[in-house]
C-alpha cells in the first residue's frame, strides 16, 4: 500500500514539471549527492517490492533518458577511494546525453570534441545502452583504433566493459536478458544487438546500423576510409575525440556543417573552480566566489585558466600535451615545425590583402605573357603595382617556386613569386584543379611575365612531368640538380629540386630561419596560416599534418602540393641564384658560365610583349 501511494506521488508530480518531451520525469531527481542516493534507495526498494511500480519504473526509464541515468545508473572511476559511484549528470552531460539520443533517433551525425576526462565516452556508451536496453530491434556498432579498445576482458578502459558495467549495476528489476559473446551483446528481451569491431577500412561495410560510435578518432589511421565505408551503413554516426593535429579525417569532419558538441575542461564545476582568463595583459576573474590565495601566481596569456588547469601544465612534459588534452587545440596539439610566435609576429605585420586578384592571360603556343585581367575569385594574387599595359616593373628581379600537385582537387599547386633583392613574396598563384602539364605551361609564362624569373620546382613525382614540359618549351633560366652535401656543390643537367625526407628538412629548416630573422617577408594569410600544420614525425622528418592522412588515390602523401613548399623553393632560389651570380662574376669573361650569364641577361631584356 505505501508503494502505491509513494508511486502515485510520484507520477503524479512528473505531470506538473516544465521540462522537455525527451525528459519528463527528471524534475523529479535530486541532484545533491546524499538526497540522489537516498531517492535512488528508495527507488530500487519500490521497484524490487512492487511488481506494478517496477513496470512504471521501467517505463519511466524507457521515457526519459535523464532520469534514468540519474536514478539508477552508476559509473565507474578508479582514482576515487569509492570507485563505483552514482552516474549524477552535470549540466553539460545533461545537455549531450539529450543531444546524442536525439541524433540516434532522427538519424543525424553527432561529434564531440572534447578536452580529457570529460565523460564523452562515457555519455556515448551510456545512450547507446539505453537505446539497446529499452527500444526493439535496435542495432549498434562500436569502433576503436584497435580491437582490445572496443572488447578485452576484464578491461575497464574498453567500451564494451563500460557497457557490461552498467548492466551490471542496475537494479534486478530493470536488468535485461543478456547473451554475452566477444564483440557481441544481444538482448534477449527485444532483439536488439551491440557489436565492435577495430577501424579498418572496411569496418560496418555491407550492414546496416542504427548508429555507429566511433571513439577516439582522430587517432585512428585509416580515418578517410572508415568514413566512407560507414556512411551508407547508417544515418547516425557518433563521432568522439580529443583533438590530434589536423592531419585527420576528425579534424576534417569538425570543418563540415555537422552538429558538434564541445566538451570543454572549463565546463566542468570542479575544474572551473577559480576560472580566469586576461585581456591584453590585464587579469579578469570569472568565478567571483573562489577565493584565491594573496600571491596567486596568474598566468595572463588570454586563456581560460584556473588553479586545476594551471597545475594541470605544470604536470606537462610539453605544452602539446595541454593543447591536445585540455584546450581543443587542432594546431597546437601536433609538435609544430614553425614557430607559433613568429607565425602569429608575420600575421600581425606583414600580412597585406592582395592589391589585384585575377589570371594572367598569356598566347597559348608561344606562351608570351599578353596582360593581367582582374577577376573574382581568381587563383593569382598580386602583391605589387601593375602599371596600365599589365606589367610589372622591369626593376624587379624574380624568383618563382613551384611546388606541384596531381590538380585532382585534393591538395594544392602552387607557384610562389619573390623578389630575389629584397626578399618580399610579390605574387601567389594556388589551384588544386591544374594538371602538371598545364601548370608548367603557366610557370614559364608567369616566369616570362616576371622579368624571365629564374625557376625552381620540385622534380620528383608530378614534377617530372612538369619538368619534361619546361625543358620542352625551351624555358632555361631554371635550377638544376645539384650536390648539396659536397664541397663543391656540383650542378647536374637535371632540372628541378628533388624533396628527399632529409633535403626537405633542410629546405623547411631555411625557410623557417628566413621567416624568423625577417629576411623572408610574407605577405599571403593563406601560406602563413599554413605554416602551423607543418609538424614534426616520429621519424624525426617533418611534414604536411594533411599528408599524413589523405584520400588522394594519386600519392599525394609524398607530393602534398602547398604554398608552403612553393615558398621555401622560391627561399631556396634567392639563396641558389644569388650564390650562381657571385661566383660568375669571379669567372674569366670568356668562361662558359660568364657567357652563359650574359645570355641570360639578353634574355632578360628581350621584349616578350
Amino acid at each position: 500500500m505505501m508503494a502505491e501511494v509513494k508511486f502515485k506521488s510520484l507520477t503524479e508530480s512528473s505531470e506538473r514539471n516544465a521540462r522537455p518531451r525527451q525528459t519528463p520525469y527528471y524534475d523529479l531527481v535530486p541532484k545533491d549527492f546524499i538526497a540522489n542516493c537516498k531517492f535512488r534507495r528508495e527507488m530500487i526498494q519500490l521497484g524490487c517490492s512492487d511488481e506494478k511500480a517496477a513496470e512504471e519504473l521501467w517505463i519511466m526509464c524507457r521515457r526519459d533518458l535523464l532520469f534514468y541515468v540519474n536514478t539508477f545508473v552508476f559509473t565507474y572511476d578508479p582514482r576515487l577511494p569509492e570507485p563505483v559511484i552514482p552516474f549524477i549528470t552535470y549540466d553539460y552531460q545533461d545537455e549531450a546525453l539529450v543531444e546524442t539520443e536525439i541524433a540516434i533517433v532522427r538519424g543525424q551525425d553527432l561529434l564531440f570534441e572534447k578536452s580529457r576526462d570529460m565523460g564523452a565516452t562515457w555519455i556515448g556508451d551510456t545512450v547507446i545502452e539505453k537505446r539497446w536496453h529499452f527500444h526493439t530491434l535496435q542495432s549498434f556498432l562500436m569502433l576503436s583504433r584497435v580491437e582490445d579498445l572496443v572488447d578485452k576482458t576484464e578491461d575497464p578502459d574498453c567500451l564494451f566493459w563500460k557497457i557490461d558495467f552498467l548492466i551490471q549495476n542496475l537494479p534486478p528489476f530493470l536488468k535485461p536478458n543478456v547473451n554475452r559473446n566477444k564483440l557481441h551483446i544481444y538482448n534477449k528481451d527485444n532483439s536488439s544487438t551491440i557489436d565492435g569491431v577495430s577501424t579498418t577500412g572496411n569496418a560496418g561495410r555491407g550492414g546496416r546500423r542504427t548508429a555507429i560510435f566511433l571513439d577516439e578518432f582522430a587517432s585512428i589511421d585509416m580515418g578517410h576510409e572508415v568514413l566512407s565505408s560507414t556512411r551508407d551503413v547508417t544515418r547516425c554516426r557518433l563521432f568522439n575525440s580529443t583533438p590530434k593535429g589536423t592531419g585527420n579525417a576528425f579534424f576534417d569532419m569538425t570543418q563540415t556543417p555537422i552538429k558538434k558538441l564541445r566538451f570543454h575542461w572549463s565546463l566542468h564545476p570542479v575544474k572551473r573552480m577559480g576560472l580566469y582568463t586576461s585581456e591584453n595583459g590585464t587579469l579578469k576573474i570569472l568565478d567571483d566566489g573562489y577565493k584565491f590565495e594573496d600571491d596567486y601566481p596568474f598566468i595572463l596569456d588570454g586563456k581560460l585558466r584556473s588553479p586545476w588547469y594551471d597545475n594541470e601544465c605544470k604536470r606537462a612534459a610539453h605544452p602539446m600535451e595541454i593543447a591536445q588534452e585540455l584546450d581543443i587545440d587542432y594546431l597546437g596539439s601536433d609538435y609544430q615545425f614553425f614557430t607559433s610566435d613568429v607565425i602569429k609576429r608575420i600575421q600581425t605585420q606583414d600580412i597585406r590583402p592582395p592589391l589585384k586578384v585575377g589570371e594572367l592571360e598569356f598566347e597559348p603556343d608561344s606562351l608570351r605573357p599578353l596582360y593581367f585581367t582582374e577577376q573574382e575569385g581568381g587563383n593569382l594574387h598580386v602583391w605589387i603595382s601593375i602599371d596600365p599595359r599589365g606589367r610589372i616593373s622591369e626593376t624587379i628581379p624574380c624568383v618563382l617556386g613551384v611546388d606541384i600537385a596531381a590538380g585532382t582537387g585534393s591538395s594544392n599547386s602552387a607557384i610562389s613569386v619573390v623578389n630575389e633583392k629584397t626578399g618580399e613574396k610579390i605574387l601567389e598563384y594556388a589551384s588544386a584543379f591544374i594538371k602538371p602539364e598545364r601548370l608548367a605551361r603557366l610557370a614559364v609564362a608567369l616566369a616570362r611575365w616576371c622579368n624571365n624569373g629564374f625557376l625552381i620546382w620540385d622534380g620528383a613525382g608530378h614534377g617530372r612531368v612538369f619538368s619534361d614540359t619546361v625543358i620542352e618549351l625551351g624555358y632555361r633560366n631554371i635550377y638544376y640538380r645539384r650536390n648539396d652535401k659536397s664541397i663543391t656543390k656540383k650542378v647536374t643537367d637535371i632540372p628541378g629540386y628533388f624533396l628527399t625526407a632529409d633535403n626537405k628538412l633542410s629546405l623547411l629548416g631555411a625557410y623557417r630561419k628566413a621567416l624568423d630573422c625577417g629576411a623572408f617577408t610574407q605577405r599571403s594569410y593563406e601560406a602563413n596560416r599554413e605554416c602551423l600544420q607543418y609538424v614534426f614525425t616520429t621519424k624525426s622528418t617533418v611534414e604536411h599534418a594533411g599528408s599524413r592522412n589523405t584520400v588522394d588515390p594519386t600519392g599525394a602523401k609524398d607530393n602534398h602540393g602547398d604554398r608552403v613548399i612553393a615558398d621555401a623553393l622560391a627561399w631556396r632560389a634567392v639563396q641558389v641564384h644569388s650564390y650562381i651570380e657571385s661566383e660568375i662574376d669571379m669567372t674569366n669573361d670568356y668562361c662558359y658560365a660568364a657567357r652563359r650569364q650574359r645570355y641570360l641577361e639578353r634574355q632578360r631584356n628581350k621584349n616578350y610583349w
